[in-house]
């Protein structure tokens, strides 16, 4: 199996998208000790957030605005993916449903928010 094939189905990610980003990341930089760079959004900025005694981001904390505005205030896993129309086919095609996107990232990534047949909702990841 590739190197690349071995991400299919793994969590590579993780975000929460929230009405206010700074808060909530000053809320978790007090609780579990992480600290933060920003990611520009053009007028306003998200973060990821990164564990104590590393320089390597586990999470983002982003501002529930523009493309964002309609995803729940929830940490949402990102699932990668092998292909991500596939995968949102079969999604919706087994009783799950599509709840933003498919959007691309400026890498060629995309993704998109889907929310399964119990309602929980995760993230499809494809790699670009």
């Amino acid at each position: 199996m590739s190197e690349k094939g071995s991400e299919f189905g793994k969590i590579g990610w993780i975000d929460l998208t929230v009405p206010d980003a700074v808060q909530v990341r000053d809320f978790y930089s007090k609780v579990v000790g992480w600290s933060s760079s920003s990611v520009s959004m053009g007028d306003y900025d998200d973060f990821c957030m990164i564990p104590k005694g590393s320089e390597v981001p586990s999470a983002g904390v982003c501002h529930a605005r523009g493309k964002n505005a309609e995803i729940p205030a929830q940490w949402i896993i990102y699932i990668t993916v092998e292909d991500l129309d596939n995968s949102l086919e079969a999604c919706t095609s087994n009783g799950g449903e599509l709840v933003s996107g498919p959007r691309e990232m400026g890498d060629g990534s995309r993704y998109c928010v889907i929310k399964d047949p119990a309602g929980a909702v995760a993230a499809l990841f494809q790699k670009g």
